[in-house]
């Protein structure tokens, strides 16, 4: 039996994806290309899609902290989307 290789993509790519296939509402990428998806799978997405804002929000928040911010400022640093800080 051969050795299997994990799949893993950058987490940044692999929410791009997902986003793409929420947007046209079909798989976009590998063997199910072109059916539509299930609610399940949509919802994996929009759940993954989730996490990835949380993990950056919470990245930000201990950063301003560690920087000597007040918990107001890593607060509102937590909330801006993308890098305008």
């Amino acid at each position: 039996m051969a050795e299997r290789e994990r799949r893993w993509s950058n987490p940044r790519r692999r929410a791009q994806k997902y986003a793409e296939d929420r947007k046209a509402k079909v798989h976009t990428k590998g063997p199910k290309t072109g059916q539509p998806l299930t609610d399940f799978e949509s919802g994996i997405r929009s759940g993954y899609l989730q996490c990835q804002s949380d993990h950056a929000g919470n990245y930000k928040y201990k950063k301003v902290l560690n920087e000597g911010g007040t918990k107001e400022q890593a607060i509102a640093a937590a909330k801006v989307i993308g890098k305008k800080q």
